[in-house]
């Protein structure tokens, strides 16, 4: 092979697989890290959905009530708690103690409190409260009627927020060097995706279960018997994992290097909600880049919700819901491999930074509108959709499930790269600032916001029907808002990208005998 052809070869290599052999010794154990991280996150996210929406007097509307008075306030005490044993435990202890716990109540309620849900459950205190409290507050009772459900899905909302953001990328951010970082991070993603793959079909097979058991046999509590033991396999897996990795990879130097790590680095900033309002304010550009994150954030929110009252309308037996949600998980996770593989990156090269960026609300604004219009017209539609064999409900479920697919495959290989992107021509002190602002505006108002909006809804009108009406009507100006925010925004980028560019022009044309030092202290 000629020397042009080895060059040629090596530039595709590294574009398509930018890892050396050596550094596999890093890259795998922590690729499977976050697959068994994720693998668990799926089967929890859809088992949690399943059971407490086809519980008995339950349903989707439980869900916002659920977020805010149960997932918020539990979040901020294990917090607190967390940050404590911080003080107390070394990493590797408190990492094997958070997986622990986290395995050992999901074992607890398959043991204890599912078999015992009858005793543990007070239902005629709860039929007594539903009958003195209005209608609309259906889904705060059905969180007292099935508190161990309710308990079980607020856990699993916190493995998603602990075991995922908090010790596999507090962990990652602690050992990886920033070369490493660049080239590493993107196939961590894949990781997590590929796990889908493996979850779901795992979900479609163990839902199954009820045609292959006695007719008097609780199928439903088999199935969850081998979901929480799939989860427990898998932590016992993240756990080896880590020690493997704690033992064999972070004492070789080559990979960690504890002096390098340890170097001081800028603190981000701690912004108050106050002054991190005032931040968006004082700053157009930061603005509309919080108004891109809280608008997914609280369209999304409200499109599940939605979606998910109408599966428990086609799917009440909780193992059909579970099962649908396994086939959810399948094409959600190969439609993000795709997107992240093929997609993300040729569309914004391609078309440009605005174009990828639009892509996300305008695919939330189509399918939105095609979901919602059978939703709210379906008793319209009942002859037309009977001619394509099918009924209104199921087209719906339909619309709300590609919603889903697509929009959660759009946020990984378009949204999240161009809302990094548009960091990028801003100076350090706004990136900084910026960043900061958007965390803590952006992720209280977007996981927030759509919960409280339709919490507010649902006791005003009843129940999630009534309320799907002003449910869509909210959708679309937020989306709109979104498509405008995104529109100033990439004229916004494209003047500072052109700003930075004529300086990089000036300072490259600047006279070759001017003052060395001066001429560093203007690059």
């Amino acid at each position: 092979m000629s020397e042009t052809k080895k060059a040629e070869f090596g530039r595709w290599r590294s574009f398509f697989w930018p890892v050396h052999n050596f550094e596999l010794k890093k890259l795998l154990p922590m690729f499977f890290l976050f697959f068994f991280i994720n693998f668990n996150y799926t089967i929890l996210r859809d088992t949690k959905d399943a059971l407490i929406v086809t519980a008995p007097g339950s349903g989707a509307e439980a869900i916002p009530f659920l977020k805010v008075w149960g997932v918020l306030p539990i979040a901020i005490i294990f917090m607190i708690v967390y940050s404590k044993l911080s003080n107390i435990f070394s990493k590797q202890k408190l990492f094997y103690t958070t997986i622990t716990f986290f395995i050992a109540f999901f074992a607890i309620f398959v043991l204890l409190l599912y078999p015992n849900r009858d005793v543990l459950h007070p239902s005629d205190a709860a039929d007594r409260l539903q009958a003195f409290l209005p209608e609309g507050f259906k889904g705060l009772v059905a969180l007292f009627r099935n508190w161990t459900y309710a308990l079980f899905y607020v856990m699993s909302e916190l493995w998603g927020s602990v075991a995922i953001s908090l010790l596999f990328w507090g962990f990652a951010n602690d050992t990886t060097k920033v070369s490493e970082s660049k080239r590493f991070y993107a196939l961590f993603g894949l990781g997590a995706n590929l796990a889908m793959l493996f979850s779901g079909p795992a979900i479609i097979y163990f839902s199954n279960i009820r045609s292959r058991l006695a007719a008097d046999v609780d199928a439903w509590g088999v199935t969850l018997n081998y979901m929480v033991g799939m989860v427990f396999i898998s932590g016992l897996m993240i756990m080896a994992i880590y020690r493997w990795i704690n033992r064999n990879v972070l004492t070789d130097q080559r990979f960690y290097d504890p002096s390098e790590m340890q170097r001081v680095k800028k603190e981000k900033p701690k912004m108050s909600l106050k002054e991190s309002f005032g931040y968006l304010l004082r700053s157009k550009y930061i603005l509309c880049l919080a108004v891109l994150v809280i608008g997914y954030g609280i369209a999304i929110n409200l499109v599940e919700v939605t979606w998910k009252g109408q599966l428990k309308l086609q799917y009440p037996d909780p193992n059909a819901y579970q099962e649908f949600m396994g086939y959810f998980s399948l094409v959600t996770g190969s439609a993000t491999i795709l997107m992240m593989l093929f997609v993300g990156g040729n569309v914004i090269r391609r078309f440009g930074w605005k174009t990828g960026a639009l892509i996300t609300p305008v695919v939330l604004l189509i399918t939105g509108v095609g979901f919602f219009s059978f939703v709210i017209f379906r008793d319209y539609l009942t002859a037309f959709i009977a001619m394509l064999g099918t009924t209104p409900l199921m087209l719906a479920v339909l619309f709300g499930t590609a919603q889903n697919v697509m929009s959660k495959s759009a946020k990984y290989s378009l949204f999240d790269p161009t809302k990094e992107m548009a960091y990028i021509p801003l100076d350090q002190e706004s990136k900084v600032k910026g960043k900061a602002a958007i965390d803590v505006v952006g992720a209280r108002l977007g996981k927030s916001g759509g919960s409280l909006l339709q919490q507010g809804l649902i006791i005003a009108c009843g129940s999630l029907g009534a309320i799907t009406p002003y449910v869509a009507g909210v959708l679309f100006l937020i989306i709109f808002a979104w498509i405008y925010s995104a529109s100033s925004l990439s004229k916004q980028f494209q003047k500072l990208n052109a700003e930075k560019d004529e300086q990089a022009k000036a300072a490259a044309a600047q006279p070759a005998d001017k003052d060395p030092l001066q001429q560093g202290v203007t690059s």
